[in-house]
Parts: structure tokens; C-alpha cells; sequence
């Protein structure tokens, strides 16, 4: 039943329509807040291009909501599941529901679009206002209703209690909760694990709660930094573990994970997927754990090196970065074994022949 609903397919839609958003948006926020602006609240006023720049990434995540949810409920029902996926996202942001209940709404709008448009029928003059006007009245009415006063407000109650749960985390449940979310945004180097734990970060952040993006970022860019650093150590030690492709392919994963491009390292994993797979998770967990701990926090969702003067702590969430990459590394360095490179096969030389040889009879 599962599986027929297509849940990953229709969450991995929504994730790749609204990741640009949310790079930009935080990126905005990055810039306006390192130059010194705020977030407008009287417009009648003067205001600098930093402070319009950090509303607008302010405005830009307050849209993530309303964007997964219509590109959920496209995904689902195309076109005519947008305007009411659209209206039941702004509804989820505005009551408290957020990221949470923008995905929820759009998995309930795409569904009902989908049974209007199969099961409603019009009469033969009406059939170009069916899905223009028809369908999109109708679910929004419905939707509309099912968010304000059915769902909505459960999913604040549970918003808020996550939201008071992992502010009241102390100690050693911090690291557990930082190493589990860290394991999980570098277990598949972005792939749909890591696309989990970046939703539940983003989640989190726009409901205020900035750790788990600090652990987001941190855990995206351990994989290729580690894998760096092992390569650097079998340099030293002369202990080859990498092949000269597997080299060349860490030269380029190096730059994008400054940027906290985490896919340049799957080329490398690719050759020796359990010990990547293991030693990545082990070092993006220690890392998580400790950003966890020392309340780290991030108020931009994305941009890698780049948006650590943002943070509340940046010496401190490169020290963690910095020990998970290490760990990483050592890992790596003790554990792979060395490569076997196939022979280059020596070119056999063609004979020259001789044209002046050959007779025609």
C-alpha cells in the first residue's frame, strides 16, 4: 500500500523544487546579516541594502512551507493540485504548523486533487473550467477546512513539543541527538537519508531551533574533508590507499565540499562503499555530537564554509568540523586497504604494411 503511494518519489520532487529556494534564502540571510542588516519592520522608514537583503531571505524561508506543499500535491496530481497545495502551505506556516504540516497538507491536496479530477464529472461545456476553476475551488474549500480546523492544530501541539523537547536536551542526549542527525546527513552522501535529516533540520529551523542546521552543514562537508585528510596522511606515511583515479576524483571533492557539495565524494565511495559509507558516519556523527553539545547554532540552512560567520559560534563549529573530518580520516587511513590498480596493458604496435605488396589480379 505503501509503496503504491509513492511517498519518497513525491517527497524527493518537492526536496529538489524547493532546495533552490532554500539556498538562496539562506544565502540572502547570510549576506544582510554579516553586513550588518536586520530584518525590516517599518517599511515607511529608511532601510539599508543589507537589511532589505536579509528580509528577503527572511520572506524566502518563510516560503518553504507553502513551496513543498504545492510541489508535493503537483508531484501527486500535476497542475491542478499547485493553487490549492500553494493555499494549504501558507495556511500550515501562518497557523504554526510548518515545514511539518506544509508536507502533510501537500500529500492530503495531491491526494484529493487526484480523486476530483477522476471522479467529478462536468457537463461537456464545462470541461475547460473543470481544471482551471472546478478543482482548484473545490479542494481549496476543502483543504482549506481539513488544515484551519481538522489537522492543523495537532501538528502544532506536536511542532511545539518537539520544538521544547530538544531545546530542554542537556548533556549527553545532545550528542546522541547531534550524532544520530550528523550519521544521517552524511550516511549517503546527499542521498534520500541525507534529504531526510536535511528536511527535519530545515524543519526545525523554521520553527527556531538552529542546532540541527549547524549539524546539517557540519555533517555535508565531513565526508569529502575526510576523505581529504586520509589522502593527505597516506601521502606522508607513503601507505598508497587510493588509486590515481581515486585521487584525482578527491581533488575535485574537496572544493565542493567547501561549498557543502557532499556528491563529490560518491565517485570515491563507489569503489569501496562500506568502509566510505562507515567511516563518513562515524566522523560527521562525532562531529554532529559535539556541535550538538557546545549549542551551535546556524540561521542559515545551507552555503558551507561560506556562512560560518553567521553562526553563533563559528571557532567553535569549525573545531568540531575539524575532529569529525580527523576522525574520518584516521579511519580511513587505518582501514582501506591498498588499491588494486589494474596493469596498464602495453599497446601492441600494428605491422606496417607494405601497400607496394599487395596485387591485384
Amino acid at each position: 500500500m505503501l509503496k503504491k503511494l509513492q511517498l519518497k518519489k513525491h517527497a524527493m520532487t518537492a526536496i529538489s523544487y524547493m532546495l533552490p529556494l532554500v539556498v538562496a534564502a539562506g544565502l540572502l540571510i547570510a549576506i544582510g546579516n554579516l553586513t550588518g542588516g536586520q530584518v525590516i519592520t517599518n517599511f515607511k522608514s529608511g532601510y539599508s541594502i543589507p537589511s532589505a537583503l536579509t528580509t528577503l531571505g527572511v520572506w524566502g524561508m518563510g516560503l518553504l512551507a507553502p513551496v513543498i506543499s504545492a510541489a508535493i500535491a503537483y508531484s501527486i496530481s500535476d497542475r491542478p493540485g499547485i493553487a490549492p497545495g500553494l493555499l494549504s502551505g501558507i495556511i500550515s506556516y501562518n497557523i504554526g504548523a510548518g515545514f511539518l504540516g506544509g508536507m502533510l497538507g501537500g500529500f492530503l491536496t495531491g491526494w484529493l486533487v487526484a480523486f476530483l479530477v477522476k471522479y467529478i464529472k462536468v457537463p461537456k461545456w464545462a470541461e475547460g473550467l473543470k481544471p482551471m476553476m472546478v478543482i482548484p475551488l473545490l479542494s481549496s474549500l476543502i483543504m482549506g477546512v481539513v488544515m484551519f480546523f481538522v489537522i492543523g492544530q495537532p501538528i502544532v501541539w506536536a511542532t511545539n513539543a518537539l520544538t521544547s523537547f530538544l531545546n530542554s536536551m542537556q548533556g549527553s542526549a545532545r550528542f546522541v541527538f547531534g550524532a544520530l542527525l550528523g550519521g544521517m546527513a552524511s550516511f549517503d552522501f546527499g542521498g534520500p537519508v541525507n534529504k531526510v535529516a536535511s528536511l527535519f533540520a530545515d524543519g526545525l529551523l523554521l520553527q527556531g531551533v538552529k542546532q540541527p542546521e549547524a549539524v546539517k552543514i557540519l555533517a555535508s562537508m565531513v565526508p569529502p574533508f575526510g576523505v581529504t585528510i586520509s589522502w593527505v596522511l597516506s601521502k606522508i606515511f607513503k601507505h598508497k590507499i587510493y588509486s590515481q583515479e581515486e585521487e584525482d576524483n578527491i581533488k575535485v571533492a574537496f572544493p565542493m565540499g567547501i561549498v557543502m557539495i557532499t556528491e563529490g565524494v560518491i565517485p570515491i565511495a563507489a569503489v569501496d562503499v562500506i568502509r566510505m559509507v562507515v567511516s563518513c558516519s562515524l566522523g560527521a556523527a562525532v562531529g554532529g555530537g559535539l556541535s550538538m553539545t557546545w549549542g551551535i547554532e546556524s540561521p542559515v540552512p545551507s552555503g558551507g564554509l561560506f556562512i560560518v560567520p553567521a553562526m553563533n559560534k563559528p571557532l567553535l563549529f569549525l573545531l568540531a568540523l575539524l575532529i569529525g573530518s580527523v576522525v574520518t580520516g584516521l579511519i580511513l587511513f587505518a582501514w582501506k586497504k591498498k588499491p588494486s590498480e589494474e596493469p596498464k596493458k602495453e599497446e601492441e604496435s600494428e605491422e606496417d604494411i607494405d601497400l607496394g605488396d599487395i596485387r591485384i589480379s
